[in-house]
């Protein structure tokens, strides 16, 4: 029974993973054939979708936001083998552009939506070494360390015997007849 139980999962899990990756791709797939990458200021597309016609692949355009035509955006010939198709657009500026693809026979590969960012700010580090713990304790000297009970009793009582000391040898200098 537990077998029988442990067959039948393994078998759904098994029909469920295979059945995935085709679900995943029916639609999308479909609906682009290309695939668009951003590099800094560069947009680079690849596409496997078109064939050679007279010694062409076809075109890629880059298209900005008000842009609706194919006509209209920067225009780049596809080039590549059999295998893959590519092109490329350098100092693109940041904004939000679509990539639209026409093989030479003047079916669209596909297009796709790409996004330049704007660069971004270098980090620069300051310290190469770690910064103390506690901070900078100028001026404190030996009062940033916290001293048990006993600790500061000894130095109160020498503090005091020293006072004491000072005061009895300046009376005795005054007076030299006293005590």
């Amino acid at each position: 029974m537990r077998t029988t139980r442990r067959l039948l999962r393994s078998g759904l899990t098994a029909a469920a993973a295979a059945a995935l990756p085709i679900g995943l791709a029916g639609p999308a797939g479909a609906v682009s054939g290309i695939s668009v990458s951003t590099t800094g200021s560069t947009v680079s597309v690849t596409t496997s979708a078109c064939t050679q016609n007279n010694g062409s692949w076809g075109n890629a355009s880059l298209l900005a936001g008000s842009q609706t035509n194919f006509a209209q955006g920067r225009q780049v010939a596809l080039a590549g083998t059999t295998i893959s198709q590519s092109a490329a657009w350098s100092g693109v500026r940041p904004g939000t552009y679509t990539v639209v693809v026409v093989c030479s026979n003047g079916i669209t590969a596909g297009s796709q939506s790409v996004i330049v960012a704007p660069p971004s700010v270098p980090t620069i580090s300051a310290t190469s070494s770690p910064s103390p713990s506690r901070g900078v304790m100028g001026g404190l000297g030996g009062a940033a360390r916290d001293y048990g009970p006993v600790t500061l009793g000894v130095g109160a009582a020498l503090v005091g015997t020293g006072v004491i000391a000072t005061g009895w040898f300046l009376r005795r200098r005054s007076k030299p007849y006293r005590l």
